[in-house]
């Protein structure tokens, strides 16, 4: 079993700062991918960004220069700090990863159980 756990939510005013975190847990051979997707009320999922094992990103253009995702893989945690937030930023953010498992000849893809981050005025 392979779980993901996020934290990090929460209330932030319009310019305002918030750290997520997502550690990974249980029968892991190994990690290849993780990422943090976002879906806002009436909106489809969509990527955030995302960081390879050997820690090549991406970004969405919406979040390009004020978002960085990092990772620590000796903790399998990566973190999402996001800077000068928007109200459009609101979401519920959920953490992505593709993992190989313990005993498994192939990696599939793990969701987290979302966090909300609310940017309000």
């Amino acid at each position: 079993q392979v779980q993901l756990v996020e934290s990090g939510g929460g209330l932030v005013q319009p310019g305002g700062s918030l750290r997520l975190s997502c550690a990974a847990s249980g029968s892991i051979f190994s990690i290849y991918h993780m990422g943090w997707y976002r879906q806002a009320p009436g909106k489809e999922r969509e990527l955030v960004a995302g960081i390879t094992s050997g820690g090549s990103t991406n970004y969405a253009d919406s979040v390009k220069g004020r978002f960085t995702i990092s990772s620590d893989n000796a903790k399998n945690t990566v973190y999402l700090q996001m800077n000068s937030l928007k109200p459009e930023d609101k979401a519920v953010y959920y953490c992505n990863a593709d993992i190989r498992s313990s005993g498994s000849m192939h990696s599939r893809g793990y969701w987290g159980q979302g966090t909300q981050v609310t940017v309000y005025s």
